[in-house]
Formats: structure tokens, sequence, C-alpha cells
């Protein structure tokens, strides 16, 4: 599959392990940087949504999206968990549930880009999922850096895989090729966030690492059973 990720922020803070242990499958190494767990919220846009070979089909191609992720590894390879992926796309939503094992929820995503200032919002709607709102204004404040090898930022960002489990407690694979993140450093207003809160996660009373990352394009690959 292939995709372009616009107008993306990393929010990180944060969390100590022994707190977020509990909330990841047995399966899956926590991941820690300098003895701290990090959990993000990482709201953005996507566009050119299409299957490799195929055109986009309408009302999945180009959606909002925001989730909500921890930093794990399994035989020793890095990666992504999701506690949950807000979508306001229903046709996307309900193909990553069914065929990707992703917590992926239906919500009503506005936003809105004036030059470098972006407004986001995300109400989520799914039936019988817990609530979740963020309201954020967020944007660029410097130049693009290259995140060096060792650094927090490169920590956090240069992961090329995500795992999911299933029912049956399968661990999955989804490899996830691109060039390294285009990141700035950014600036962001949270008028509300309980995303993480909807997923158990207390906020610490800190402000965030941010960075901001223009556009990104994104090839994904099948989910494949690694354990």
């Amino acid at each position: 599959m292939r995709q372009v990720w616009n107008d993306l922020l990393f929010a990180h803070w944060p969390v100590p392990p022994e707190v977020m242990r509990p909330l990841i499958p047995p399966q899956l190494d926590l991941d820690t940087f300098e003895g701290s767990a990090w959990v993000g919220v990482v709201p953005f846009h996507m566009s050119g949504v299409r299957l490799r070979a195929f055109t986009p089909v309408p009302y999945t191609h180009a959606f909002s999206e925001l989730n909500v992720r921890t930093y794990v590894t399994f035989g020793g390879r890095p990666g992504v968990y999701f506690f949950s992926l807000d979508a306001a796309s229903p046709p996307a939503v309900w193909a990553a549930r069914n065929f990707f094992h992703l917590p992926y929820f239906n919500a009503r995503m506005p936003f809105t880009v004036e030059g470098d200032t972006v407004t986001y919002s995300s109400t989520r709607t799914h039936r019988h999922a817990p609530p979740a709102h963020l309201e954020a204004t967020y944007g660029p404040t410097a130049p693009v850096f290259q995140a060096q090898p060792g650094s927090i930022e490169d920590w956090l960002t240069a992961r090329y895989c995500l795992y999911t489990t299933d029912k049956r407690e399968k661990v999955y694979r989804g490899e996830i090729h691109h060039r390294p993140w285009p990141l700035q450093p950014a600036r962001a207003i949270f008028t509300e966030n309980s995303m993480a809160g909807a997923a158990g996660i207390s906020l610490p009373d800190q402000e965030p690492l941010l960075y901001f990352a223009r556009r990104l394009d994104v090839l994904i690959w099948p989910l494949q059973t690694v354990g």
C-alpha cells in the first residue's frame, strides 16, 4: 500500500515503564529511552492512499488520522505499538479492524492548514468505544533537521515496522518503508486532549516533546505472522 502523510505532529510524553508495561501485550517487549517509556499522540492527514498497482478508491484515499502509540521490540527489532487509531474514513476503519488487527475507530476530524498553522480537531464517534477528543493548533518553528543516531528524535521516529496481536495472541509485524523523517521543531497548543486517557494512560503534567513533518511518502506491506 502507498500512502502520503501530511502536516504531522509528533507529541510525546515520558511514562514510567512500570505504568506502561501492563498496557501492552505480554508477547512484546517494552522499549525505553534512558529509562523512560514514551507515549505519542500523533495527528496528521493521509492522502494518496491506495493499494499498489491500483487506482485510489473514493472515500478511502484521503482522510485524517490520529494515533496513540508507544514503542516496543519483538525478537530485538524495534517497532510501534498502537493503542488507538482514529480515522475519518469508515471504509478504512472497517478494513483495518478486520484485516490488519489494528484498533481503528471512526471519528469526526475537521482540520485546516493556513501557512504554517494546522488547526486540528478529532471527536471519536465509534459505537461502544471509549470517548476521546482532541483540539489542537500546531506548526513548525524552525527549519528541517536530520535526527542523529542515538538521539531521542531518532529513537522516537526511526521505526520501520508496527506490531499488533489478535484474539489468539498471535503477533503480527507490518513492514513500513520511508525515507528518514524531515523533522522540524514544533509548537502546539492543546485545548483538549483525552486521547491517551481513553487508552488508560495518564499523561504527566509537563510539556511534551514536539516535532513536525510536512510530508512523507510511505510504503506499507501486509502483516506477517512473527510469533
